[in-house]
């Protein structure tokens, strides 16, 4: 990370689970969900309940990283068996400031030191599909529809200097 970046990331807690799930809904329902019908929105709802994610974080199904500013959550990322991005949200107030980018870092040096994983996968909502990009991520497919998640898969290739 440069010098420039004058956040804190680290894994998230179990205790602070919750107040990242508020940033998440309060991001996606700000940024995501006018692209949602309300099926969709109800789906992605469904998908964030607490009890759900902390049950999957337990279960090493789901490994949370969060992104700080003092003590505020400003962002974070969530992987499913360190091969998907399930989550990746950051405060509008901290938009353009490196966060996601320092997020997705966080988890490529997380990722190359534990095991041999050549790609990481994420379903794109259409409001992030430019920021993966950006990142390196490439399209698998057109958009899909799933339970009213409208979504771009996508992948990026693990590389040696792509840290």
């Amino acid at each position: 990370m440069n010098n420039s970046f004058v956040y804190q990331i680290r894994v998230l807690k179990i205790e602070e689970l919750e107040r990242a799930l508020t940033l998440i809904h309060h991001v996606f329902m700000e940024f995501e969900a006018p692209d949602y019908s309300e099926a969709g929105i109800q789906t992605f709802v469904d998908f964030i309940e607490f009890h759900s994610l902390k049950n999957k974080i337990e279960d090493n199904d789901l490994k949370f990283w969060g992104c700080f500013d003092n003590e505020t959550i400003v962002g974070v990322i969530a992987m499913k068996k360190s091969t998907h991005i399930s989550l990746l949200f950051v405060d509008n107030n901290y938009h353009r400031k490196g966060i996601a980018k320092n997020l997705f870092k966080t988890v490529l040096t997380t990722i190359k030191k534990a095991s041999d994983i050549k790609e990481i996968t994420v379903n794109s909502s259409p409001y992030a599909v430019k920021a993966y990009h950006k990142l390196g991520f490439q399209d698998t497919t057109l958009e899909k529809v799933v339970d009213g998640i409208r979504f771009t898969p996508m992948k990026f290739i693990l590389r040696e200097n792509n840290v």
